[in-house]
């Protein structure tokens, strides 16, 4: 069994977002769902971060939870292709508005989904 001091090890991404609306901090670990914290300054959320990071990992050892490890950015399992099948009116929909933007399908459809994975991470920021 693996224990805390092995899963505090490793390198977990840590993201900080400064808030809209107050002066402070949120951090959140996006591997470990459900940590996060917040907190007045930057010296101050990162050591919050590391103790919800314990108690995080606390809790799930001792419920049992699976606990994933940090995904590698440098791994070779993403290549940057994947293949997608779609409606021909779907299709012809993306081909108009990539050539009135005047980009290729590709990079119109690249910058759609960035636009749709941003709003995706900040919907489950601001849970």
């Amino acid at each position: 069994m693996k224990t805390i001091d092995y899963y505090m090890s490793l390198p977990y991404r840590l993201e900080i977002i400064p808030d809209k609306d107050e002066p402070g901090y949120t951090a959140y670990y996006p591997d470990l769902p459900g940590c996060m914290t917040c907190a007045d300054s930057l010296d101050e959320i990162i050591a919050n971060a590391l103790d919800a990071k314990r108690v995080w990992l606390e809790a799930a050892i001792d419920s049992g939870l699976e606990i994933s490890e940090p995904l590698d950015e440098n791994s070779n399992e993403y290549s940057g292709q994947f293949k997608i099948r779609m409606p021909k009116s779907l299709h012809r929909s993306l081909a108009v508005h990539a050539k009135k933007e005047g980009i290729s399908m590709n990079q119109y459809c690249n910058y759609l989904l960035s636009m749709n994975d941003t709003r995706h991470a900040t919907k489950i920021i601001s849970v």
